[in-house]
């Protein structure tokens, strides 16, 4: 059943991939009327999410957010369909880095952990490593239908990036730093741990939930340096990005002083522009579960 699946799904993903921007835009308007109006996909959790992380917004403002986010959306699968015919050339003018310098003049000294949100488009952060001289690595979570996923693996190593499992991080970083080997390692790095699993709680967008901290852990154990990529999209199909150093020196960080520095600039981010984010994800399904300290 996932070969049937992808071997329908296949060609019209690569059709989508090639069309012209106004009718490849067009198609999304069309996705986001099904997906808003007439499926009304997971808008139940985006509502949710957008009332307990705005509590002070008005109605209007949130329903507005909403409508915006969908139609972002629609955009950002679409446009992960894009990649698979996306040159250099047109990576580089729709994905602006303002700041390269800032990761290059890191990576000539040390391996640097690239931490992110699921915010604006984070799939064409695999782009940096147009720039970069040392190896990129892409830290993902292995879908369902295999097919599906060696597709996005295709796609995601694009631009010399490779593509690692999530549970393959931890031994690929300190297997490269044994053998000297400098890497730059993206890391979208605000998904929901098991609460039961979480070592660390605290507060995101005014809510105490479980927090990752694995990005911590390997920075402070092997001094590795640690930037923020803040992503902003300035109009449909363009995006501009810029990196916040958070340290060069993981080792010098106090406990938690990381993922802290991380987590707020993660919030002022979303605040910024909140339409962008992933509100379809349950970040804060895990909020009523802190531990009694």
């Amino acid at each position: 059943m996932q070969l049937l699946v992808y071997i329908i799904a296949y060609p019209l993903l690569r059709l989508i991939s090639v069309l012209p921007n106004f009718l490849f835009y067009g198609f999304s308007n069309a996705m986001f009327f099904l997906l808003f109006y007439l499926i009304g996909y997971r808008r139940d959790v985006v509502q949710k999410n957008l009332q307990l992380t705005f509590p002070n917004s008005s109605k209007e403002e949130r329903s507005r957010i909403e409508k915006v986010f969908y139609r972002h959306l629609c955009d950002l699968f679409l446009e992960m369909v894009k990649t698979m015919n996306m040159t250099s050339d047109e990576v580089k003018k729709r994905y602006d880095i303002q700041n390269i310098e800032i990761l290059q003049a890191i990576e000539k000294k040390k391996s640097v952990l690239i931490l992110c949100t699921h915010y604006a488009n984070w799939e064409w952060n695999t782009s940096i490593n147009n720039y970069l001289n040392v190896k990129g690595y892409a830290v993902y979570q292995k879908i369902g239908n295999v097919y599906f996923d060696r597709l996005i693996k295709r796609i995601r190593s694009k631009w010399n990036t490779t593509p690692i499992e999530q549970k393959n991080t931890v031994k690929t970083v300190i297997y490269n730093e044994k053998n000297k080997i400098r890497g730059a390692y993206g890391m979208v790095s605000d998904q929901s741990p098991m609460a039961s699993r979480a070592n660390y709680w605290s507060q995101f967008m005014g809510i105490k939930v479980p927090i990752f901290n694995g990005a911590e852990v390997l920075a402070r154990k092997l001094d590795l340096a640690v930037v923020f990529l803040k992503v902003s999209k300035v109009k449909r199909g363009y995006y501009q990005a810029e990196f916040i150093p958070i340290t060069e020196h993981g080792k010098s960080t106090k406990e938690h002083e990381i993922t802290e520095k991380f987590l707020r600039l993660a919030e002022q981010q979303i605040k910024e522009q909140p339409e962008y984010y992933l509100w379809t994800h349950r970040r804060w399904k895990h909020r009523n579960k802190v531990p009694v300290a």
